[in-house]
């Protein structure tokens, strides 16, 4: 029976009239790995149409190629057992593919069909490490074009399922693969599933990067770190998984931590303000007052990049992260090793390291400094900045004022190593000896001069002009100005010398009491005007002050500024070196002496009147020889009228 049904079998496969689709028959079940009975029987099928075909026509059977109703129900039992081997494909649908085989241009991949794919492989170039037997996502695009060939694509795969990759790996907050593409302003393009995402360049790595070309054509892993759904924008980093990495190994290391323990670091970053050391995974940061004992301008004289040096905790917080490291701490403080040759009244020599207006540290020793007060840099009493005395960097002797070791103190001196000029004042500067001193500074009561450096004196405004009014010194000269001065007085304890200028002269007021009596008239000019009067300067440069009340003018006006007018001596005060003008007075007494004269007039007139009117009331009592008494008497009184007029 079974040997019947195989021949049926053989006839029917023998009926396949072409030999082509007897080879698709059997490669399609080599493929599949098929070796059933059946396939065996194919193959035996298409030796035997092969040699059917070389039979002549009169010797090919013939009826077996009438007999429909054995040739159908075979082929249709072949035709099913061969569909149950192969995948149902859909056209435009995403299937997983294996990959079977690839090189440096395609990529083979099987999805179960008749037929197996092939995708370029820059397809891939997002995922250089593709190898044999990955299972990737494909898209359908032709089930079998026209050479019956198999059309796929993984990057439209890619690009359709990419969307909803994205927001899983964000919801999920997985690790995924990208492929940088290229460089763009502030950051990279990086293909992510297919979708072109954004990387800033700040999300590169925890180190600033300079040159973002050396990570273009790179895959890296990344963690989306923000999605745009409007816009559909995604933003990636890989700097985040990095710090996810050094997050966890700060805390095993600062968990083992304690202050005082010496470790080796790295160098990793140099600042003004101090050193930040890689302590193998976690920062520490050195100050810079804890780099040297002694004083520094920056970090780099002490340390270099990528050096290794060994540091000491000073303290951390497990909370913020933070390590104070220190560098000085790993050797003994200066003041321990100070001895007994830098001691009070010792001249030591020292290097100025900082200036302020208080006064200068000078180090003496690699970490051992002192403090010149401005007090101590000078003799003089006009106090002044360090700086117009000392510069950083200047080496400078010094006399040890104080010293404390145990709190790491002292107090340092210059003055000392010059004679205190003070100290023969009297002999240098005796009462009534002429010097030229530099003026200082201003006060509203006077000048200070410097005689030489440490000895200063008080010139009072009072005794720089004996006749010009000085309201402030700076009328009178400027601050760097060569001044002459005459000493008036010492005192030598308490540091003060009491000087003048006016003094050079002799005092012009014993002069000026017979020149300007009082009642006397001179020109005075209008020099300055106020509200309440002016100033006027008389012959000899005298500067007077006039109110108002006497500058009122004969005809009314006021006065201008720089009028000429006379002036009448009121008052003169030699010892308070004062006088009193007025031009009032000078036509106000001459219009008070004619009224006067022209009264006296014709009060004498109305007394003449009267006499004579008298007279003759007389006459006519009188006798003869009382005429000539009368007229004696009228004579006289006309003579005295004449004189009148």
């Amino acid at each position: 029976m079974a040997k019947e049904k195989e021949l049926s079998s053989k006839k029917v496969l023998t009926d396949l009239q072409d030999p082509d689709d007897i080879d698709i028959v059997i490669r399609e079940k080599e493929k599949t790995q098929d070796y059933s009975e059946e396939a065996t029987e194919v193959s035996e099928a298409k030796k035997t149409k092969r040699s059917n075909a070389s039979i002549p026509g009169d010797k090919f059977n013939w009826d077996s190629l009438e007999e429909e109703d054995v040739y159908d129900s075979e082929r249709s039992a072949i035709e099913e057992l061969y569909a149950q081997t192969l995948s149902k494909v859909v056209e435009n649908e995403i299937v997983d593919g294996t990959v079977v085989a690839l090189n440096k241009r395609e990529v083979i991949v099987n999805i179960g069909f008749k037929s197996e794919g092939v995708i370029s492989i820059n397809e891939f170039r997002y995922n250089p490490e593709l190898a044999v037997g990955d299972v990737i996502d494909v898209y359908v695009e032709t089930a079998e074009d026209r050479k019956g060939q198999l059309i796929i694509s993984h990057k439209k795969a890619r690009s359709l399922r990419s969307w909803d990759r994205v927001n899983e790996a964000y919801d999920k907050d997985e690790i995924v693969k990208g492929y940088i593409k290229c460089r763009t302003k502030g950051g990279m393009i990086v293909d992510i599933f297919g979708i072109e995402a954004f990387l800033p360049g700040s999300q590169i790595d925890v180190k600033p990067i300079r040159d973002y070309d050396i990570y273009v054509d790179k895959t890296m892993e990344f963690k989306i770190v923000k999605i745009n759904h409007e816009y559909r924008n995604v933003v990636v980093s890989h700097k985040a998984l990095i710090e996810a990495e050094l997050e966890a190994q700060k805390a095993e290391i600062i968990s083992k931590l304690e202050k005082g323990q010496i470790l080796e670091g790295t160098v990793k970053n140099i600042t003004s303000y101090g050193v930040f050391v890689d302590l193998g995974g976690v920062d520490g940061l050195i100050h810079i007052t804890d780099l040297s004992w002694g004083r520094i301008n920056h970090p780099e004289e002490i340390v270099e990049l990528d050096q290794k040096i060994n540091v000491v905790i000073l303290d951390f917080d497990d909370t913020k992260k933070r390590i104070a490291l220190g560098l000085k701490q790993l050797t003994p403080h200066p003041w321990d090793a100070v001895g007994d040759d830098i001691a009070v009244g010792t001249v030591v020599k020292g290097r100025v390291v900082v200036i302020a207006d208080y006064g200068a540290f000078v180090e003496v020793q690699p970490g051992v400094e002192g403090l010149i007060h401005v007090t101590e840099i000078s003799w003089s009493s006009h106090l002044r900045s360090a700086q117009d005395f000392l510069k950083v960097g200047q080496e400078v002797d010094a006399v040890v004022l104080t010293i404390d070791k145990e709190e790491r103190k002292m107090s340092l001196g210059i003055k000392q190593l010059k004679p205190d000029p003070w100290a023969t004042i009297n002999e240098k500067y005796p009462v009534d000896s002429r010097h030229k001193a530099v003026v200082r500074n201003f006060t509203n009561f006077g000048i200070f001069v410097e005689l030489e450096e440490g000895v200063e004196g008080l010139v009072h405004i009072s005794d720089l002009s004996w006749s010009k009014k000085v309201k402030h010194p700076s009328e009178f000269t400027s601050i760097g100005e060569e001044l002459e001065i005459i000493v008036l007085e010492v005192d030598q304890e308490n540091r003060r010398l009491r000087l003048g200028h006016k003094q050079l002269e002799e005092n012009p007021w014993e002069v000026f009491e017979t020149v300007f009596t009082i009642g006397s008239v001179h020109e005075g000019t209008v020099t300055q005007l106020t509200d309440k009067g002016a100033t006027v300067t008389l012959p000899y440069g005298i500067d007077c002050f006039v109110g108002m009340r006497n500058l009122t003018k004969e005809d009314g006006s006021q006065v201008a500024l720089e009028e000429k007018l006379p002036f009448k001596v009121l008052e003169f005060h030699k010892n308070n070196r004062r006088i009193t003008i007025s031009h009032t007075h000078t036509w106000e007494q001459d219009l008070k002496k004619e009224v006067g004269q022209r009264e006296r007039k014709e009060s004498d007139a109305e007394t003449t009147q009267k006499a004579v009117k008298k007279l003759k009331a007389n006459l006519e009592k009188t006798t003869l020889g009382d005429i000539s008494e009368l007229a004696a008497l009228k004579s006289e009184m006309e003579q005295n009228a004449a004189k009148s007029d």
